[in-house]
């Protein structure tokens, strides 16, 4: 019978040399992994080929139907173990997806660990597609759960109140560890900037939040069984009271993920059912600039000049999660110059900036923002930076820094950029300090893009004449339609105009329109060119513009 190798080259997939390579290296391992590791075929090109050659069907599991019939025959850990994905059951016939077709004993052991109840069937697909279906129908973590459970005695598995010393043998349990680390590297891969952990009677919900949106990942029904394990092995690993379990914790950790640095926060809060927990992952790097963050040309320019002005003071405005921070960062990342003295104060800091000198508020020993204001004017700054201007004192503090000679970056929580100065105004502060001391206002919301691998496209609902995209759902970007975020923006300039309504205690309104009569765009019309650009979707602007009239 030829061989798999020269078959292939018969067929023009491989030439003799890349063979020869192939073979060299590959020792005892399967040709077509090898093949396929060393990007010699493409999968597209060499798995229809393989089924030929082994006379056996092909199948493309991301568009396959998995019955749970077929799920029920094969336990979770003969399916992880062997790297096979029971995909149909037809009568006493079971269809198995194998990624190598050459491994018979593999199968001879299936038929065993079965106990040759149904006969099996194997069909040829995609390693990689293999794992992910059995992470997606058997559950995140299930071979790791299962081992642990069958490893473990239950006495173990249900810590009792005051037993510290179990607590921390489960913690350091080296499965324990594998299973908490799987979750992260997971969530990393994913995208995901929050892993929710939340447990409930008799079953665990585990969901990353991906673009903004929160996700569910199936999860084996047994996760319940370890879940004070993991609560307890995420508790050491951000050093956290794991004996305390009646009041919220908040930790932080570092890890390093292949090559990427992550910081994690971590929130514990209790609940009747057991305690839930939500991390934030965090890179340890902030490397937006600017032009990252989808401002047009136009407004890009007017904040590069407003943010090397000497003094005044820029404000971030819009809810929590829609990107202020970032946007902040990737300010003071361009402004940051061996000649310029920065300094912060946050709560709390998400990333640490080389060259910035980066304050955490404590309220508990009293460094509030206010405070931590005062001190940082003895410390010979050129630009400050607080995190959020929550109160009257931290207000009227900022302005008045920001007109003696200092450049003040800030953030405060408004729908739109105007209600930013109403705000201010509201607080009690004086119209003339506001129109003297503030340069730029910029309100901002986070969209998602459009995946570029299944948009498609179809007639606006705002314009007949106009063709836009929408979302559509592939594997690249998880079935969701899109794949990572943009921000919509609202940039609006204190123009003299401006300034001279200030002064006469104009509301809102007229505020707002003087500024659209002077060219500002609203975040709205803004959302509306990155749709037509096919950046992202109309629903997704109307999603996150609602507050808008």
């Amino acid at each position: 019978m030829k061989k798999l190798g020269p078959w292939l080259v018969e067929r023009g997939l491989l030439t003799d040399a890349q063979l020869a390579k192939a073979v060299e290296q590959n020792g005892a391992e399967f040709l077509g992994t090898v093949l396929l590791r060393r990007g010699l075929v493409s999968a597209e090109r060499l798995l229809p080929a393989m089924a030929d050659f082994y006379k056996m069907p092909f199948i493309r599991l991301s568009e396959t139907a998995v019955e749970p019939a077929a799920l029920a025959q094969v336990p979770v850990k003969v399916a992880m173990h062997y790297k096979v994905m029971p995909v149909r059951l037809s009568g006493s016939t079971l269809t198995v997806a194998v990624a190598n077709p050459q491994d018979v004993r593999a199968l001879d052991e299936l038929r065993l660990a079965l106990r040759q109840r149904v006969t099996i069937e194997p069909v040829l697909a995609a390693e990689e597609e293999i794992a992910q279906a059995l992470q997606r129908h058997y559950g995140m973590g299930a071979d790791t759960v299962e081992k642990i459970l069958a490893d473990q005695p239950p006495s173990v598995l249900r810590p009792a109140e005051d037993a510290l010393e179990d607590i921390q043998q489960q913690a350091d349990d080296a499965s324990v560890i594998k299973l908490v680390n799987q979750l992260i590297v997971e969530a990393h891969s994913r995208r995901a900037t929050d892993i929710h952990l939340e447990p409930y009677r008799g079953t665990v919900k585990l969901r990353y939040r991906i673009d903004g949106m929160l996700h569910r990942v199936d999860v084996p029904p047994s996760l319940r069984q370890l879940f004070p394990a993991i609560i307890s092995r995420i508790k050491v690993l951000s050093n956290l009271n794991i004996v305390e379990r009646r009041l919220p914790q908040d930790g932080r950790a570092s890890v390093k993920v292949g090559k990427d640095k992550l910081d994690l926060r971590i929130s514990v809060l209790p609940t009747p059912a057991g305690e839930s927990i939500v991390i934030r992952l965090l890179p340890s790097e902030m490397l937006l600039q600017l032009k990252d963050l989808g401002f047009r040309g136009t407004d890009l320019n007017l904040l590069d000049r407003t943010i090397q002005k000497p003094h005044g003071m820029i404000l971030i405005t819009g809810p929590t999660g829609s990107g202020k921070t970032t946007t902040l960062y990737a300010c003071l990342n361009t402004i940051n110059a061996e000649e310029r003295k920065i300094i912060t104060i946050e709560d709390p800091i998400e990333y640490e900036l080389e060259g910035v000198t980066q304050v955490q508020v404590i309220p508990q020993v009293g460094l509030s923002f206010a405070q931590g204001l005062r001190s940082m004017l003895r410390h010979d700054p050129d630009v400050m930076m607080v995190g959020e201007v929550r109160d009257v004192e931290t207000a009227e503090l900022a302005t008045r820094i920001a007109l003696t000679g200092h450049l003040v970056f800030s953030t405060v929580h408004t729908n739109d950029a105007v209600s930013a100065l109403v705000r201010f105004i509201d607080m009690g502060i004086d119209p003339f300090l506001i129109a003297s001391s503030i340069e730029c206002v910029i309100a901002q919301r986070l969209v998602r893009v459009l995946c570029t691998k299944c948009k498609v496209q179809a007639k606006s609902q705002w314009a007949e004449a106009e063709m836009v995209y929408q979302s559509k759902g592939c594997d690249a970007c998880h079935k969701a339609g899109y794949l990572g975020r943009t921000a919509i923006y609202e940039f609006f300039l204190m123009a003299q105009p401006i300034r001279e309504l200030l002064l006469q205690k104009a509301g809102a309104d007229a505020l707002r329109q003087k500024a659209v009569e002077l060219g500002m765009r609203t975040m709205r019309e803004d959302g509306w060119d990155k749709v037509k650009s096919g950046i992202t979707s109309l629903d997704e602007v109307l999603r996150v513009t609602q507050d808008e009239t």
